[in-house]
């Protein structure tokens, strides 16, 4: 690492391994190279084992945002009621997104920093015939942890028939997801957060339930880029380590995240859910040590890989933030317009917090009461 690098400790993109850096490096190759294929169709096989699904794998070249195009224009028809669970900017966004498609959106929104209630999930379901429910597994603007397990099983209850679709972008290899026992039928995420590899990748996985209902619809897909009829061919294909072509993958991006993901199966994706829960529990307790409030309400929904916090008083984010550049961290302000100025964030995902020998969050936390200390703060003295 260079001595000029700052750590990236933001909830996303996270800092990388050396061996996916290099793979990233890798001369100009074809996408329909000898060496490229089995990266693709491996790692379609690979995200099955990290998601827990025997599901389709979906990677394509694009941000974590092109999956709620795709979920939005393949799984959902004009006029048919989606009900969002919205903890914070990420439901919100999700919300517009399916609105753009002709979707009647309902959002059961929560106070800032609290989780949905699966009572009121309940309730809502009961009120019409909901297409799906989307849930944010982590939204990155709060740091709240939503109990997607519990609100997979209040909609098996309630609405058998409704689609469960998570937002995974910022708990993906970090937070426990197993869809197929869980019953979840779509995750979103991205390649730049807890999956450890460069931004550049929108990964999803889908239940066979979900291409059951993508394949029965009555109107055709109002988008020409995120049509499943078009990608479902090329992985399927390279899978079964033949060439296809749609559209241009991003090669370099997928020989990185191919290299990331068989290091986190290598590692075990249990273990990995302990360490990122033993190194949240860590962080969380040093800033509560610290004498600062986080913008969960609770410790049991708030987000093993990220932490948001409040300044405390008479601290702002142009005080802190560059105190903490100085010390060769870069951390991440608010992000939900409600209260963005009153907050900071800190990620802490991927080798950051399975690598401890690499002192990242050490040296974050460090950081971070040697930043406070130099903007007054007593509490860090």
């Amino acid at each position: 690492m260079s001595p000029a690098h700052k750590l990236c400790m933001i909830p996303g993109p996270i800092e990388f391994h050396e061996d996916v850096l290099q793979a990233m490096a890798t001369p100009a190759t074809s996408h329909v190279a000898p060496n490229f294929i089995p990266a693709l169709g491996e790692s379609i096989e690979l995200l099955r084992k990290v998601l827990f699904t025997s599901g389709q794998p979906f990677i394509i070249a694009g941000s974590g945002t092109l999956g709620w195009d795709m979920t939005a224009c393949n799984l959902v028809e004009a006029g048919e009621d989606v009900l969002v669970c919205n903890s914070g900017y990420f439901g919100d966004r999700f919300g517009e997104c399916l609105e753009t498609y002709g979707a009647k959106v309902t959002h059961l929104r929560v106070p800032i920093g609290e989780s949905p209630k699966l009572a009121a999930v309940a309730a809502a379901l009961k009120t019409k015939k909901f297409k799906a429910i989307t849930i944010t597994h982590v939204d990155t603007s709060t740091g709240v942890l939503s109990d997607i397990q519990g609100i997979a099983d209040v909609v098996r209850t309630e609405s058998p028939e409704t689609l469960v679709v998570v937002d995974g972008v910022c708990s993906v290899g970090s937070e426990e997801i197993r869809m197929d026992a869980w019953g979840i039928d779509v995750v979103v995420t991205a390649s730049q957060k807890a999956l450890g590899a460069p931004p550049g990748l929108c990964v999803m996985g889908v239940s066979e339930r979900a291409i059951g209902v993508f394949k029965t619809r009555k109107t055709p897909v109002a988008n020409y880029y995120a049509n499943w009829n078009r990608w479902l061919p090329i992985m399927n294909a390279y899978e079964s380590r033949k060439p296809s072509y749609f559209a241009t993958p991003a090669v370099q991006n997928v020989f990185a995240l191919h290299v990331s993901l068989k290091q986190i199966v290598a590692q075990g994706v249990e273990q990995r859910f302990v360490a990122h829960k033993e190194a949240s529990a860590k962080a969380k307790k040093f800033i509560h040590d610290l004498g600062l409030t986080l913008v969960p309400t609770k410790l049991e929904h708030a987000a093993n890989g990220m932490s948001a916090v409040y300044y405390p008083e008479g601290v702002v984010a142009t005080d802190l933030l560059p105190k903490l550049a100085a010390h060769g961290i870069v951390a991440a302000g608010g992000l939900h317009a409600e209260i963005a100025p009153k907050y900071f964030r800190i990620g802490h995902m991927g080798i950051s917090v399975t690598e401890p020998e690499r002192g990242h969050l050490d040296a974050t936390l460090n950081a971070l009461k040697a930043s406070l200390a130099e903007c007054g703060y007593k509490g860090a003295l």
